[in-house]
């Protein structure tokens, strides 16, 4: 048997590497974190117990009972599946295997607490096994570190009964092996700056890594206490960092894509160090964790498509960890949410599904809600109808991680369809991607650009068509009724070109969307209006009017102000004066509907929607934007 030496991760001191923390992070540490140590297993996320209670729930839940069918579905095709591969297909990362590794583990033990048939202990023992003989986890992209350990640490912890002393010997060394000491490297400094870098990052990096390596700390925790003791002293007093940027409203600068990814991995070791060790140090208590659970159902439009700024998708923000987060701070509505859009259930779906918290009485939310820090807002007509009309719209930060330059952008959903599109994130393997100084590379491609949102481009050129260090703010928000508007000051992320420039966007009684921009350049300049849409697009003769289709459904597209201005359409492709890199996506299927005016000093540029053939009914916001009110 392979044996590892503790020695060469205790060269620092611990008061070396905790004192200085220590000020930046006030989150108080016993003496000993594992004094109150529950030593069977399982202990993580769930005991024995819970188990045995889950098994007895399935005979009367319906919903378990579908969920548990699908599960077993499956877990019955994972087994007859092959183990997963070192393969690192773009150079980079191992994460899809890890990915891979994690759900499958999960589904496999959970299915042998539940109905203890060995085909699935035996399978999760192969996949295990030949991810233990890898000969890495691939530290220098440590998510795939991170994940890995957690699969190991739940295979472990979940199926420790049914394994044998050998095969949990080659378990309790790979996870200390290729997770927990490369993360003791990476916590003390001593490992590549490529491997080291993510323990005090305030993004998904922090939550996820610090997450996998706790959770593999606590699976361990009775065996090797220096270890678990050293390992989640470092996750206790880094993980508030990233945690600390939900506050204070518990929205993710990130978008709601990461915020899946970022709050499944936090829910984990929060969740993990209650079961393991009664308590998680006060961490659920970091201001804005209490409300982020609901934080997805906003950023959803009526059916289930995210607003998705940044580098996202348009897939909802969902995950089991909603269930938990509904239970832990009393939000029912996050697990009614959570529930609408379990399809194909995860284990932690039934584990932490919580029947008496869905109650059809449950009072709806405000339909408005302004995120401060993120700087988003979400406006919508009604909860619980498809054709409800939502508009997401944000200000924010164009520094925070994943950040695109869209400030001043926005999603349009109505009559059942999304009329105006966020195009989401281009390929992670483009060069420079995330080279995010002001002259990087991900400011050339399209999808990064502000002319590839649905926002102002002033005097286009081959540079950032935005300030790339620009923070901006929603400088006004009320939601009343079916009436909900917000205001932005946009002016920093235009500064090479504006003395100042607001955007206004109102929900007026539920059926019509303003949008407003007052703008005043610095010199007479080009100024583009744009956004990006799937409709056909059918402008009249006087360019005043798009009527835009999807299927059977129409919308229409009116210019208030300017006079002069008119209705084009572009293609979705950089501007002629863009850069016109290699490799980036074809947006096909997408259009632009755009307004240029040149000469431009200063203006007021209003443009409503409506459903086609019903009068507007957003007048009043063709005032002045300091005059909404």
């Amino acid at each position: 048997m392979k044996t590892f030496s503790l020695s060469i991760l205790f060269l620092l001191p611990l008061g070396f590497i905790f004192g200085k923390e220590n000020k930046r992070v006030s989150i108080p540490l016993p003496d000993s974190i594992l004094q109150n140590l529950y030593k069977p297993h399982p202990r993580l996320l769930a005991h024995s117990e819970d188990f045995e209670r889950l098994k007895n729930a399935l005979k009367a839940d319906e919903t378990l009972k579908t969920w548990d069918a699908k599960l077993i579905e499956e877990g019955d095709k994972i087994v007859q599946e092959p183990v997963s591969k070192y393969e690192i297909p773009d150079g980079l990362r191992l994460l899809s295997t890890s990915r891979e590794v994690v759900q499958r583990v999960y589904t496999l033990a959970m299915l042998y607490r539940l109905h203890e048939d060995k085909k699935y202990a035996e399978r999760a023992w192969s996949e295990l096994d030949a991810a233990s003989k890898f000969p890495d986890w691939n530290p220098k992209h440590f998510l795939d570190v991170g994940e890995m350990t957690h699969a190991f640490a739940i295979g472990y912890d979940w199926l420790f009964d049914y394994w044998v002393k050998e095969r949990r010997e080659i378990l309790k060394s790979a996870i200390m092996e290729k997770g927990l000491s490369r993360a003791m490297l990476a916590y003390q400094d001593l490992a590549k700056p490529s491997d080291a870098w993510w323990p005090k990052e305030s993004h998904n990096w922090n939550q996820v890594c610090n997450g996998g390596i706790g959770i593999g700390a606590l699976a361990i925790a009775d065996e090797e206490p220096k270890y678990a003791e050293f390992i989640l002293k470092n996750v206790i007093l880094n993980l508030p960092i990233a945690m600390k940027t939900f506050a204070p409203d518990g929205a993710s600068i990130e978008g709601p894509g990461y915020w899946s990814y970022a709050t499944q991995y936090n829910v984990m070791i929060l969740a993990a160090l209650e079961s393991s060790l009664k308590t998680d140090f006060g961490l659920g208590k970091i201001e804005g964790f209490a409300k982020t659970a609901v934080y997805p159902a906003y950023l959803s439009g009526p059916f289930f498509k995210s607003f998705n700024y940044a580098d996202g998708s348009d897939s909802p923000a969902q995950g089991s960890q909603l269930f938990w987060l509904a239970s832990k701070y009393n939000q029912p509505f996050a697990a009614i949410y959570q529930k609408q859009l379990v399809k194909k259930p995860h284990a932690l779906d039934l584990l932490w599904y919580q029947p008496q918290l869905l109650n059809s009485n449950t009072t709806l939310p405000p339909k408005g809600a302004y995120y401060r820090h993120a700087e988003v807002v979400s406006m919508r007509s009604e909860w619980n109808n498809s054709n409800a009309f939502f508009v997401g719209f944000k200000a924010g930060d164009n520094k925070a991680n994943h950040s695109n330059l869209d400030l001043g952008s926005f999603v349009l959903d109505a009559l059942g369809k999304r009329w105006v599109v966020d195009l989401g994130a281009d390929n992670y393997n483009l060069p420079g991607y995330f080279e995010t100084k002001p002259t990087g590379k991900r400011w050339t491609y399209y999808r990064m650009r502000a002319e590839g949102h649905n926002t102002l481009v002033i005097n286009p050129d081959k540079n950032a068509d935005q300030d790339p260090l620009a923070e901006t703010k929603i400088s006004g928000f009320k939601n009343a009724g079916n009436t909900s508007f917000a205001i932005a000051d946009l002016t920093p992320a235009y500064i090479k070109n504006a003395e100042k420039f607001r955007r206004g966007v109102a929900l007026a009684r539920g059926k019509t969307v303003v949008i407003q921009d007052e703008v005043k350049t610095k010199n007479p300049a080009t100024v583009y209006w744009f956004i990006h849409t799937p409709a056909k697009i059918n402008i009249n003769g006087s360019g005043k009017n798009a009527l835009l289709t999807i299927e059977d459904k129409k919308l229409e597209a009116r210019i208030i102000s300017p006079a002069n201005a008119a209705f084009s359409i572009l293609p979705a492709v950089p501007l002629a004066s863009s850069p016109h890199p290699e490799g980036i996506s074809k947006n096909d299927g997408i259009q632009r509907l755009s307004i240029k005016l040149e000469g431009v000093k200063e203006e007021r540029i209003i443009v409503e929607f409506t459903e086609a053939g019903k009068a507007g009914f957003g007048k009043k916001f063709y005032e002045r934007l300091n005059n909404w009110k």
